[in-house]
């Protein structure tokens, strides 16, 4: 994996804006200075936007200048305004096809579907409570272990999925997500960023674009489809090349259990490296080198108080998670590269830092582990912190744009920048003069 970084020129060092950034990639803001000033704002005094000092001559920085918060934010709005995304509805499928038009606004324009079927199973019965709800000596030890490893400690609170439509007081968006799912053709979308000179090698970047709970999801998942579309559009642009292809996908079906994911797995993994046809230098699938996930990008307030409520900001040492699944198959692959992307974080992300753990789970990454260098990027350890309800707003009504900060959003951008860095890195991106 790290045979593949680029070495980079260290000759000139320049403190990068996103204005001139905008300028070095030929983009139409570079005519307007009022556009650029409006794209900086919203910026919180408690949290200023860092300014790191970069080199002019790296491509990678000139790169992750584009990341801006007020389009990433604007990313995320205009998915909020389907709903919860619910798989197996109108307002799904017309997520689907809102995500397919932004891509190829872009430029990212040879998009593609995997279509496939989706019949839950029936619902089990649950076995009878015979020992009194609210019985606290009834309830069963907390377990020593959490999904995906690792152990819950500290305070912990009840999670679980809002199916009750009273619960969001907001009546549009009662409406709005009142459709049931259900069964049948699922589809979900990617392009790819074809390589110049190894198009048979290729970095997955994803995010699920379905949620529940009677909101917006706007933390799960358009968090991290935002992430996705945010560097698809940053690496469509014409001035971008790469070595290695690059795909942004965004999955649909993981709240039902990862089956998009799982849907590309089946379909795709036979045809990597086929070349199609032969002779012609393309590959519909190239070979596989690594997946990252973008899963719940936002929220890192800390562990519950004492009374099982949340703090209310976002914590100055907040950071990203990084996990990789150290019982996969390809858990040093793995390793590997969450290594390389706390690397990238470390020199382009201008707030918050990023560490690496060993417990990733619940996510689309994981039906990759065991194939390919794969890893999850979170705003908490999936199982022992989101799993113990560090996030009150997970799966719930409250999960809609107006309940984040501008430091939660700021903490996607972060994510997006250690993305955009470490990938852009690996694939050999350069900027064309």
């Amino acid at each position: 994996m790290s045979s593949h970084l680029p070495m980079l020129s260290r000759s000139r060092v320049a403190r990068i804006t996103p204005l001139m950034a905008a300028c070095l990639l030929s983009i139409p803001v570079c005519a307007t200075g009022a556009q650029s000033g409006a794209s900086t704002a919203a910026v919180p005094a408690v949290l200023p936007t860092a300014s790191i000092v970069i080199d002019s001559a790296d491509p990678v920085a000139v790169m992750v200048s584009q990341l801006d918060l007020a389009k990433y934010k604007a990313t995320i709005k205009g998915l909020a305004q389907f709903g919860d995304r619910r798989q197996g509805t109108k307002r799904n499928r017309d997520a689907v096809d809102w995500i397919e038009a932004q891509l190829r606004s872009y430029g990212c324009t040879n998009t593609e579907r995997i279509t496939y079927e989706y019949n839950p199973p029936a619902p089990q019965p649950r076995p009878a409570n015979t020992g009194g709800a609210g019985n606290a000596a009834n309830r069963p030890p907390a377990a020593l272990t959490a999904v995906g490893g690792g152990r819950p400690r500290g305070i912990r609170t009840r999670t679980g999925v809002n199916n009750d439509s009273l619960r969001q007081p907001d009546a549009r968006l009662r409406a709005l997500n009142a459709e049931p799912s259900t069964p049948g053709r699922r589809q979900e979308v990617y392009c790819t960023k074809v390589g110049t000179t190894r198009p048979d090698e290729m970095y997955i970047v994803g995010g699920h674009m379905d949620g529940i709970g009677w909101g917006e999801a706007v933390n799960d998942d358009a968090s991290g489809t935002a992430i996705v579309m945010e560097l698809a559009r940053i690496f469509s642009d014409p001035r971008v090349q790469t070595e290695r292809s690059v795909r942004f996908i965004l999955w649909n079906n993981e709240e039902t259990g990862l089956n998009g994911a799982h849907a590309y797995v089946d379909q795709r993994a036979r045809l990597q490296g086929i070349e199609e046809p032969k002779g012609s230098g393309k590959y519909p699938e190239p070979r596989w080198l690594g997946m990252i996930q973008h899963d719940m990008m936002m929220f890192d307030h800390g562990m519950p108080k004492a009374d099982g409520t949340i703090p209310k900001d976002q914590r100055p040492e907040a950071d990203v998670n990084i996990e990789f699944q150290a019982n996969s198959k390809m858990a040093k692959q793995s390793a590997e590269l969450a290594w390389a992307l706390h690397g990238a974080n470390t020199k382009y992300a201008t707030d918050y830092p990023a560490q690496v753990g060993p417990h990733m789970t619940n996510t689309d990454s994981g039906p990759f582990q065991d194939l390919v260098a794969s890893v999850s990027m979170r705003e908490n350890e999936r199982g022992t912190q989101i799993g113990s309800g560090w996030d009150p707003h997970w799966h719930q009504p409250t999960d809609l744009f107006i309940t984040f900060s501008d430091a939660d959003f700021r903490l996607g951008l972060n994510a997006a920048q250690t993305t955009l860095g470490a990938v852009a890195k690996l694939v050999g991106a350069m900027v064309r003069k």
